[in-house]
């Protein structure tokens, strides 16, 4: 099944779409539908964009993404290089609540799990106690199939209302409602942003990416992302930087600075611990220390 940037095709056949991607490395454009989606991650590492929320993903997660957030998940650099021999492996599901399954989830018995998705409409990642429930009960709907693929979606349903203290993927986005337009240019910029955030990005240049004047642009990012060009690209590269560090192969703090777009090692300490709320060696010695 092709996804589309914020588009997916309707299978005429399912009530629950099953895609298996062994690939490369994840579809690389921003993208929403109206179904649900909830992905596990077999095989792959990079970052999750949900919204203009970044999160880092890695091999033996869940994901559960709402209705028309926009989301992607975008593979390390390293998934690019030439030569490289990597690849992902992910399961995904989609379904939609309010297209042949609306009747079902108009349901007096239903009401709680219908209640649990709109409470949830940004997504969260899976909770480590109930990844193996979760995760168990996705592969025995890609390996069912007709009556009994959906007793088992109905299961999965039953776990997923019943999992608590979960945290938003996108606390701040509410699901909007863009023309495929709209979208593509949205996933463009966002494209263009996390292409190219480890060297010196000007105003103008993202605004001419987008054939739009600086002030419009501005305005637009702002009014569709409710941040500002310079906060996200600042977010992008300071989610880059964590994953440096917490690698730990980098040579200085300042090396890992300049890689992901700074040019000056004051500005960089600045905005990560104003982002994080430590300094870079604090944040890497504090996940050290979690993992004696």
């Amino acid at each position: 099944m092709k996804i589309l940037p914020f588009t997916i095709p309707v299978s005429h056949d399912k009530t629950i779409l099953v895609q298996e991607e062994q690939l490369p490395h994840f579809y690389p454009y921003l993208h929403r539908h109206e179904e649900i989606q909830l992905t596990l991650i077999l095989k792959g590492e990079g970052t999750l964009l949900v919204g203009n929320n970044m999160h880092t993903f890695g091999p033996n997660e869940a994901y559960m993404i709402g209705a028309n957030m926009p989301h992607l998940f975008k593979s390390d650099a390293s998934y690019f290089e030439p030569g490289s021999n990597k690849e992902v492996h992910a399961l995904t599901i989609f379904f939609n609540t309010k297209g042949k399954l609306a009747s079902l989830f108009d349901l007096p018995e239903l009401k709680n799990v219908y209640s649990f998705f709109s409470s949830h409409y940004s997504g969260f990642q899976i909770p480590q106690h109930s990844f193996s429930d979760i995760s168990g009960r996705l592969l025995s709907i890609k390996y069912a199939n007709g009556m009994d693929q959906l007793m088992q979606f109905f299961q999965l349903l039953k776990s997923l209302s019943a999992i608590e203290n979960t945290f938003p993927l996108a606390p701040d986005v509410q699901p909007t409602t863009f023309s495929d337009y709209e979208g593509k240019r949205i996933s463009n910029i966002y494209s263009f942003i996390m292409q190219h955030f480890n060297r010196d990005i000007t105003l103008e240049e993202v605004a001419a990416a987008a054939y739009m004047t600086p002030q419009a642009f501005c305005r637009y990012f702002k009014k569709h992302t409710r941040v500002t060009f310079v906060t996200f690209l600042n977010e992008v590269r300071i989610n880059e930087a964590c994953k440096k560090l917490i690698d730990g192969s980098y040579d200085s703090v300042s090396s890992v600075a300049y890689d992901c777009g700074f040019n000056s090692i004051t500005n960089f300490n600045r905005v990560f611990k104003s982002t994080t709320g430590k300094s870079p060696r604090e944040y890497a010695n504090v996940f050290l220390g979690n993992l004696n």
